[in-house]
């Protein structure tokens, strides 16, 4: 197994901060909205640096959409910046006809998803997002892992051309990725080549599939990790190869395993290797209030739940064979 280390720890937030500045930069057409969460979506040092170039829209997020869309015509690159759950469920129409129907250059960038918003609860922890953005014709759904492929991944979207829904987090996370990495849409990463189990994990879950996968190799399991950043277009060649290989797959998302990365990966194996798989995903319910930390345990989102699917996963393959 690999070996992965930390010297720091930050929140993906501020990748997204600090990756709306690099790419104010570097292109002046870029622009940001925000729906009053400037503090949350770490938006302070773009505004400082680039005055003009921001728009505050208070708390009208269907407004903010409708802006975004109006300013890609004039041939603005918009990050609009505001909760997961107020990004996407709150403005699911605006979305869908202003910006995914027209082809509209918007980039919907959603922060505090899944259940790591923690305390605030269930009302403002959205674990439905990922299905609800990736059924969006033409919408490329990212989900980086930590501050540095958060802060790439920012810089990226301002280059593609296109809808695109960026994901990421609040709670403070291992950086583990290196600095200066070139992020690629639609290429999945390979974090630990192996041979017995394939681990696809996103988002958060990445680090908990390290983890997981240091643990395993110390009982002799060899299991093959692979961070999806981009769950939409997803790397059917990476998932497929992997999978002709170690003929079982888990799936760990900090999403509801109905209509996230699991789903996308069964049915791609469906269609092309039907392979034994487990979902590591919080399992069709709504969150409740509680610690990031004690609702990823509560919910099975950790490390120990990874490394149980993959048991059960790898002897589901021998039983088949």
């Amino acid at each position: 197994m690999k070996k992965y280390t930390y010297t720091d720890k930050k929140d993906t937030r501020s990748g997204f901060g600090d990756g709306l500045l690099e790419a104010g930069k570097r292109n002046p057409e870029v622009v940001a909205l925000c729906a009053d969460l400037v503090g949350s979506l770490k938006m302070a040092d773009f505004i400082k640096a680039f005055p003009e170039r921001f728009f505050q829209t208070g708390i009208a997020e269907a407004n903010m959409i409708g802006m975004a869309a109006g300013l890609t015509i004039g041939g603005k690159i918009p990050f609009t910046g505001t909760f997961a759950n107020f990004s996407t469920g709150r403005v699911y129409d605006q979305i869908r006809q202003s910006v995914a129907y027209s082809d509209k250059n918007v980039k919907i960038c959603a922060s505090h998803a899944g259940l790591t918003l923690g305390e605030d609860g269930a009302t403002h922890q959205i674990l439905e997002d990922i299905g609800l953005m990736k059924m969006l014709p033409g919408m490329t759904v990212i989900n980086p892992c930590d501050y540095n492929q958060t802060k790439a991944a920012t810089i990226a979207i301002a280059e593609h051309h296109g809808p695109v829904y960026l994901r990421f987090g609040r709670p403070v996370v291992p950086i583990f990725t290196d600095a200066d990495q070139k992020f690629e849409i639609g290429k999945a990463w390979m974090v630990n080549e192996g041979a017995d189990v394939s681990i696809f994990a996103t988002g958060h879950l990445v680090w908990e599939a390290i983890q997981a996968g240091e643990k395993l190799a110390e009982e002799g399991i060899d299991a093959e990790i692979i961070n999806i950043h981009t769950i939409k277009p997803l790397d059917a060649e990476a998932v497929l190869k992997s999978v002709a290989k170690t003929g079982c797959v888990v799936t760990a998302e900090e999403h509801n395993r109905l209509g996230g990365l699991g789903d996308s990966i069964a049915q791609l194996l469906a269609v092309n290797n039907p392979t034994p798989q487990e979902y590591v995903a919080v399992n069709d319910s709504f969150g409740e209030s509680g610690t990031p930390a004690q609702l990823m345990t509560k919910y099975g989102l950790d490390a120990e739940h990874i490394i149980a699917a993959a048991k059960k996963v790898m002897a589901r393959k021998k039983q088949n064979s």
